[in-house]
Formats: C-alpha cells, structure tokens, sequence
C-alpha cells in the first residue's frame, strides 16, 4: 500500500462528534500509502469525536474546491453526520466530487450527507443500519456488506469494517476518477 497514493491530496469533511476510529483509521491508511489528507470542516480551530479525540482543522467547507483535492472521505457518527448534512458549504462540497467523477469513501451514518447532497439514486450503498430507509426513499440500493464500491463510491456500515473500508478506499483513490460517478 505504501506510495499507492503519492502525490494526492484527500479531503477529509466532518465536525464535532464524528466516530473517533472512523477518522483516525483511514487518516492513518491514506498516510501510510503516502497521500496528503486534508481536514475540512464547518468550523475553524479543531474537531472532537465522541470518544475525546480532537484533531485540528485544516481548511473550511466554505473556503475549498473540490477541484483542489483527489477524493473525499466522510467519517460516520451521528451527531457529526447530523450536523454536517445541515451545512450548505459542506454538502456542496460533498457533491462537487461526484460532480467531478472523484472517489467518494463514506461509513456509518456519514450517508446522510449524501442523501443531502441527492448523489445516491440509482447506487449501491450500505450504511449503520438506522439509515436503510432513509438510503432507500432517496433511490440507493442498500445492502449489508462490510463494504460496498459502486464506481468510485466506497461505503462500510460500522467500526468494525474499517480494514476491509480502508483498503477498498485506497484502492478507489489510488484509480482516481470514475465516470460512472456522478450527482
């Protein structure tokens, strides 16, 4: 895995009370592979997950492009996912990387997001549980695997998956663009 993703730049979008491992898991696979990630929040200074770990903000979802980065990942935990698919700046931005046919990596209930975003109809997703129905009225496909990749969108269901979601995520990232993936 080591230097599959040198030279890329990966965004990493959540707020306050995201899933401490949901972060610090790929954040530490896209290091290893030699990517660059990036976070990117709602709000300047730093982020704290639910379990206490806190991390500083990189840049703000009002100030970046998507243009400025090879893919994005979405970490999960409820409160994080709830709070960010009510930010305009961060949902936008979400969207843009479809909009781009970037790689997309989401876990848990960072979906919601998507759902916000409208890029998961027509698409094969899974989730947390809790978020099937809310999956399935917006058009997606929800299946429980320990991770799904639908062209270029990567999804996983809890902590428990993040060494199969890690490893799928750098894999989609190290191909970089799909065309089949778009708002």
């Amino acid at each position: 895995m080591a230097g599959t993703l040198d030279g890329k730049t990966v965004a990493f979008l959540l707020t306050d009370g995201f899933e401490d491992s949901e972060l610090t898991s790929p954040w530490n696979a896209v290091t290893e592979a030699g990517g660059s990630p990036v976070l990117v929040a709602p709000q300047a200074g730093t982020v704290t997950g639910k379990k206490g770990h806190t991390q500083t903000v990189d840049r703000l979802a009002s100030e970046v492009d998507a243009a400025d980065f090879d893919g994005l990942v979405l970490p999960g935990g409820v409160v994080n996912a709830d709070h960010l698919r009510m930010d305009q700046d961060g949902v936008a931005f979400a969207r843009a990387f479809f909009e781009q046919h970037k790689p997309v990596s989401v876990i848990c209930h960072g979906p919601w997001i998507l759902i916000e975003a409208g890029v998961v109809e027509g698409r094969t997703i899974t989730s947390y549980p809790s978020l099937r129905t809310d999956l399935m009225n917006a058009g997606a496909n929800w299946v429980d695997e320990e991770v799904v990749v639908d062209a270029g969108l990567v999804s996983s269901r809890t902590p428990d998956d993040l060494p199969a979601f890690d490893r799928k995520m750098v894999e989609e990232l190290a191909e970089g663009q799909h065309d089949r993936q778009s708002a």
